[in-house]
């Protein structure tokens, strides 16, 4: 046994006055003595502290791993199996064989190393300690004293010698920061860096305006209403999507408050941001409609396969739906996840007539019917031909305009155009021939008085 000293007291004094815990201290101290001890033996000697926890009094041992026989060995750090064998016959290969050192001297050079590699193990672990806790806390609200500030940083100190990196590109536009100051900001992110962990923040975030709502509003925090979604143009303009869990609470007056005091005091947080509350819907057409608010829409075409939406409005209403350089139509866009396209009510109207003239002429041609017929299968959702050929014909049949006759009729040449196309499409010389498979057949016209009859 080593004659030392006893570390009780002072353990808990590091421990109580750190945060840490004991056993991170006594790793920290072993890990200290052992780089003393090892100066005591040739470079590559395996040593291992060991403190007692009840009595603080430590001892050190050095080892050796056991080899084969045959395998050169490193002396310092290795021993082959024979002579392993002669301490204890039951070793065998990849065992340990262990020897209490005794008679160490712990010289005043040695002891202040020793000190210097406890430090950097418990500022390690303090490090480690504060990077848990602020990771527990990313995507909440946190308040932090300005310490510094630069040309493309603002710092804050948290306290627990933790601090806070607000850059620059996330204050927000107009906004002034000085040493002193108190800033709330929003966790975004916790970086390991040299010097310590680092609480990466932010005031520009659409994490922080939801964050911000949840703490003026009580039913969020409650889970009596969510925010759907939410977009921001940090400074000027944003907007969120709410919906209620409770069929007797209204979600946008919730948000508002009484006489707007709780999306006042939001508001008032980043720096008079205006803020819009729209009404979150799962039908993704209706949720366009609350997002474009205040704009009134005219009309709107929902696009699934380009995940697109196309909207109409007034030509006077054009300037509010669309916004300041865009911000409102932008803004929907973000809340939505589609992409919204904003036009008057006159291009929408001839933009459909201009995208429902291609089909029904193709309709005309391929199935030889008049456009009327060729709108009507528009109209009832029967946008390509293999829709018509491959339906159940009482899909037709049942169509107001149409009966068996007709619905058979649509059919069999639907069919027989799809049959010529897969015939003829290797031989692009027979295009005009494609584009009118049906040329043997009778013209098919719609007649409401002779069907009636």
């Amino acid at each position: 046994m080593i004659k030392g000293f006893d570390l009780r007291n002072a353990i808990e004094l590091v421990s109580n006055q750190k945060g840490l815990d004991r056993d991170v201290v006594f790793a920290a101290i072993e890990e200290a003595l052992k780089s003393i001890v090892s100066k005591e033996f040739e470079e590559g000697a395996s040593i291992r502290v060991c403190i007692d926890r009840d009595t603080g009094k430590f001892q050190a041992f050095r080892n050796w791993l056991v080899v084969e026989n045959e395998k050169s060995i490193d002396s310092a750090s290795e021993i082959n199996l024979e002579e392993a064998q002669q301490h204890d016959v039951a070793l065998a290969v990849g065992d340990y064989v262990e020897e209490a050192v005794e008679g160490i001297n712990l010289s005043r050079i040695s002891a202040h190393q020793a000190k210097q590699v406890m430090m950097r193990i418990m500022r390690e672990a303090e490090r480690t300690k504060l990077i848990e806790r602020y990771r527990k806390r990313i995507g909440e609200l946190m308040v932090g004293l300005v310490k510094h500030v630069t040309r493309d940083a603002i710092i804050l100190d948290l306290g627990d010698n933790a601090e806070a990196l607000l850059s620059r590109s996330d204050v927000l536009p107009r906004e002034i920061i000085r040493v002193g100051d108190q800033v709330r900001c929003y966790v975004r992110n916790v970086a390991t860096e040299t010097k310590g962990p680092q609480v990466i923040v932010t005031r520009t975030d659409p994490g922080m305006l939801v964050a911000l709502f949840s703490l003026e509003v009580p039913e969020i925090d409650e889970g009596i209403i969510e925010i759907k979604a939410a977009a921001r143009d940090p400074g000027f303009r944003s907007k969120i999507a709410v919906k209620t869990n409770d069929g007797r609470i209204d979600p946008i007056g919730a948000c508002v408050g009484i006489k707007g005091t709780r999306v006042q005091a939001v508001s008032g947080e980043l720096n008079g941001e205006r803020i819009d509350i729209a009404l979150w819907d799962d039908d993704i057409a209706q949720l366009a409609i609350n997002a474009m608010a205040p704009a009134e829409i005219v009309s709107i075409v929902v696009d699934e396969e380009h995940h697109s939406i196309d909207i109409a409005v007034a030509e006077e209403n054009l300037p509010q739906a669309i916004g300041r350089n865009g911000q409102n139509v932008r803004l929907a866009s973000e809340l939505t996840g589609w992409v919204i396209n904003v036009i008057s009510a006159d291009e929408f109207a001839a933009k459909e007539v201009s995208e429902t003239k291609v089909p029904v002429q193709s309709y005309s041609e391929q199935l030889d019917v008049d456009e009327e017929i060729a709108n009507i299968l528009l109209r009832e959702g029967f946008t390509s031909i293999e829709q018509i050929a491959h339906c159940d014909k009482e899909a037709l049949s049942t169509i107001d305009e149409f009966d068996d006759e007709i619905a058979s009729a649509l059919q069999e040449r639907a069919r027989d155009s799809l049959l010529t196309l897969a015939i003829t499409a290797p031989d692009k010389t027979n295009e005009s021939s494609r584009l009118k498979s049906g040329q043997d057949q009778q013209p098919l016209e719609k007649d409401t008085q002779q069907e009636k009859e």
